[in-house]
């Protein structure tokens, strides 16, 4: 009998990553965007797909796309480095500045795909907690950075699962540190349009801070698949290096540039999506549960009286599917909820409050 190739071992002990797909009423659970792009863009899209060649090769630098990015932010195209999500972006990095021998430090509970991606890359974790209450200590970071030296520190920022943001002047304190050895530091701003503060502002040519951004949540293309970095132009070109030829498709591209002309659908998203977090908040506050205060579009929450996966499934059982995070280390009995439509929310709270009860 022929033996099976066996996986790398450290990767044959990693559980895959993944958050539930099940037909459900009301999906509150992977924070998306509670309703798709307008009707003029989706006919922009089809009428700029249909002039498509797509029996070519999409452009493997993404210069229009790059430079409309890059416009936006007052950079250069030299200084933005796109592809397929917010993830691939951090495997770039990771695959460039991580990898066998290389360390990286990142503060939990925080985005799963982080310790993922970096296990998959070889690189070794250096995990730091947060505080009970889920703010992250400047001398936690100060520690870590100082006695392991990593050759990259993320900092999520609002914070996923937990929500808010880290305090005022940590980047620029880490940044100083990281830089004084020769390390990396990343700001994965997923939920920057949410937050009233960016770390985008802090990067220059002579700074060692990248910041990575995503199309799935306030541009509501989740489906696209389309995140970007900024950063110095020494790094994009190094993590260019780690990208597959062509690796970003035609499509793809063709959606995010589209999407850049909708600005002002994009701000009135986020402003419905944190006026109805508000509104949830409150609402939650009354209730027998702990809720945390969000600077993002979701709102992490533990039932006080009742345990967390019981409360999960008795939602589910009602046709609404929100995030489990209750046998999550740092997390129990945690629950995660993302804000939908005005009546998905009304559904949520109708159905929490009754399962409560």
């Amino acid at each position: 009998m022929t033996e099976r190739p066996e996986p790398r071992q450290d990767l044959a002990l990693l559980p895959s990553y993944h958050s539930p797909q099940v037909d459900v009423e009301v999906r509150l659970n992977t924070n998306e965007a509670p309703d798709g792009p307008p009707a003029e863009f989706m006919a922009a899209l089809a009428a700029a797909v249909a002039a498509l060649p797509l029996h070519r090769y999409p452009d493997r630098s993404a210069k229009k796309l790059r430079n409309a990015l890059a416009q936006r932010y007052g950079r250069t195209m030299g200084e933005v480095f796109v592809a397929n999500g917010s993830n691939e972006v951090l495997q770039s990095l990771l695959l460039t500045y991580g990898g066998p021998g290389r360390s990286l430090a990142l503060f939990e509970p925080t985005y799963g795909m982080h310790a993922q991606i970096a296990r998959t890359t070889g690189t070794a974790v250096l995990a730091r907690p947060r505080q009970p209450d889920f703010s992250l200590a400047p001398e936690t970071v100060a520690e870590v950075v100082e006695t392991e030296q990593p050759d990259v520190v993320f900092l999520c920022s609002p914070n996923n699962p937990t929500g808010a943001q880290d305090p005022p002047g940590l980047v620029a304190d880490t940044l100083a540190q990281v830089e004084s050895y020769g390390g990396l530091l990343l700001v994965d701003e997923a939920y920057g349009q949410f937050a009233d503060q960016s770390a985008v502002s802090l990067i220059g040519e002579s700074r060692s801070l990248v910041v990575s951004r995503t199309f799935s949540k306030t541009w509501a293309l989740a489906g696209v698949r389309l995140g970007y970095l900024l950063g110095p132009a020494w790094c994009v070109s190094e993590l260019e290096k780690a990208s597959l030829p062509y690796h970003l498709g035609a499509l793809t591209q063709a959606a995010g540039l589209l999407a850049l002309d909708y600005q002002e659908e994009m701000d009135a998203r986020v402003d419905f999506l944190c006026s109805e977090r508000q509104r949830v908040f409150s609402a939650l506050e009354t209730m027998p549960v702990t809720v945390w205060p969000s600077d993002t579009n979701f709102i992490l929450f533990r039932p006080e009286e009742k345990e967390g996966r019981v409360v999960w499934q008795e939602l589910l059982d009602q046709s609404i599917l929100i995030r489990d995070f209750s046998a999550e280390p740092g997390l129990a009995g945690c629950l995660r909820v993302t804000m939908g439509t005005s009546q998905e929310n009304n559904r949520f709270l109708a159905a929490l409050e009754e399962v409560l009860s």
